[in-house]
């Protein structure tokens, strides 16, 4: 019996020394610097525990003082697309599995932002993030691409992503972050602002009554021009919906989501992958081809599961509707918009 515990001390002991340097020790010494390989990575394990920990100790939608005055801002150099990851992308978002096989099809246009998902946490677990990571919610996104993000011709690519300025509103705070991606000839091909917010927890506000709620909104359609698709949101979609939910609240809606509950959450990535992916099978992949520009408004939570419609129409009858086109998706058997947006070319 005293050898079976012995046994079982120096097991735990040398398990916990593991954890300790390779999880916690190595991943803290990489991220004192800005730059970092994508080979090296801090650890996920790190980087939750300093999710939970600020979590806890910080009230969402109160804007705090930075542990010094150092800018947030991090690069991943040699960053290569996996191609596991691009195809469960493509599959999840109506592209389908075999999607960057067919012939003159660029990387989808919101795939970049699934490969910054661990190096979001990064910046978000930052001790210089003024704000709680918990319960951060997508309300706007500019994407743009400059060039064909093709990894054969431009690969591997620099990762960049830092913040850019915080906003307080009555609903509580928001804060731009800018997300990039630099071809191994120094230009930039991808790019990418998303507007977080950090709600008072006694504040639940209307989205219309946000900071963006003046900025001018898609023309009304005529109801023939107006195409309509019909969707069916998938249970996994939670498990891709990376800063758009805090992890505390994707655990706890795990039990309800297996016992067939709805459960409302706001995965803005999978809302406009879907309908660039819908457009593009029904207005041609020329639509979204390099250079374009891509805005998007979020309003309300999503229903997993469920149902929705994507609608998408010409904004101008005098131009093509390679040049500009706008969208929106509403939860089906409602009038509800839950995001809307628009598709413009230079």
């Amino acid at each position: 019996m005293g050898n079976v515990q012995s046994s079982v001390v120096i097991s735990l002991t040398f398990f916990s020394v593991y954890v300790l340097y390779v999880h916690i020790y190595s991943s803290h010494t990489l991220l004192r610097a800005n730059t970092v390989t994508s080979e090296r990575l801090p650890s996920s394990i790190y980087l939750y525990i300093k999710y939970l920990t600020k979590a806890v100790t910080r009230r969402r939608g109160r804007l705090y003082e930075g542990a010094n005055n150092r800018q947030v801002v991090y690069t991943v150099l040699d960053s290569r697309l996996e191609p596991l990851l691009l195809r469960r992308f493509c599959s999840l978002a109506g592209y389908g599995w075999d999607y960057p096989d067919t012939e003159f099809r660029d990387i989808p246009l919101c795939f970049p932002e699934c490969v910054c998902l661990r190096l979001l946490l990064m910046l978000l677990t930052d001790e210089n993030f003024r704000l709680s990571p918990a319960g951060l919610v997508c309300l706007h996104q500019t994407v743009k691409t400059l060039q064909p993000v093709d990894e054969l011709k431009k690969g591997p690519f620099q990762l960049k992503f830092g913040i850019l300025d915080y906003h307080q509103i009555d609903a509580g705070v928001e804060v731009d972050v800018c997300l990039s991606a630099t071809s191994r000839t120094g230009c930039v091909v991808w790019e990418s602002v998303l507007t977080l917010l950090s709600t008072n927890k006694s504040n639940k506000p209307r989205r219309c009554l946000l900071r963006r709620e003046n900025e001018s909104q898609p023309d009304e359609p005529m109801q023939e021009d107006v195409k309509q698709v019909t969707l069916r949101v998938p249970r996994t979609i939670f498990l891709q919906c990376g800063w758009s939910s805090s992890l505390t609240y994707r655990l706890l809606s795990l039990p309800a989501l297996l016992c067939g509950y709805r459960s409302p959450i706001s995965p803005s990535l999978w809302m406009l992958s879907a309908c660039l992916s819908e457009i593009e099978k029904h207005r041609g992949v020329e639509v979204i081809t390099a250079p374009v520009t891509v805005t998007a408004n979020f309003k309300e939570h999503l229903l997993v599961p469920g149902r929705v419609t994507v609608n998408f129409w010409e904004t101008n009858q005098r131009q093509s509707a390679a040049q500009c086109l706008s969208f929106n998706m509403q939860q089906q058997g409602t009038n509800i918009t839950l995001m809307e947006g628009s598709i413009s070319r230079p």
